[in-house]
């Protein structure tokens, strides 16, 4: 079986990502996760001064990855489960997050003593982002 990957869908999907964590560690909740985080205000402006296209533009070939990877789980999921559209869309995401990026991260709290704050925080957002590569993924095959 030849598995047809739509690369445009890929590919918004992973600019879709770096957009919501822009939104979510930015506007919408950057000063709770800088407070979770322990930073202060010196790092965050050393932070600010530093380059910061490396940076994300490891973090974009990440999200690529995430979502080409994403592509083939929602591929298996319309099949297996017979479900398609938004619905294989949301259910691929959900899945991989809960059995993938969930477990994972949690070493972040048990290992690293992180508060449960900050790694809802974090989860939050690769649920959410997830769930719209998902959805993007899903529609535009």
């Amino acid at each position: 079986m030849i598995v047809e990957i739509n690369y445009w869908a890929v590919l918004v999907a992973a600019v879709a990502s770096m957009v919501i964590g822009f939104l979510w560690y930015g506007p919408i909740f950057g000063k709770l996760w800088i407070r979770l985080s322990g930073f202060t205000a010196e790092q965050i402006s050393a932070g600010k001064t530093k380059s910061m296209g490396g940076t994300y533009m490891i973090s974009f070939f990440g999200s690529l990855a995430m979502s080409y990877v994403l592509a083939h789980a929602l591929i298996f999921a319309s099949e297996y489960l017979q479900i398609f559209g938004l619905t294989a869309g949301l259910t691929a995401a959900f899945w991989n997050w809960f059995g993938f990026v969930m477990p994972v991260t949690l070493s972040n709290v048990l290992w690293e003593g992180k508060s449960w704050k900050l790694w809802v925080l974090g989860n939050g957002y690769y649920l959410v982002s997830l769930s719209v590569m998902g959805m993007i993924l899903s529609v535009w095959n």
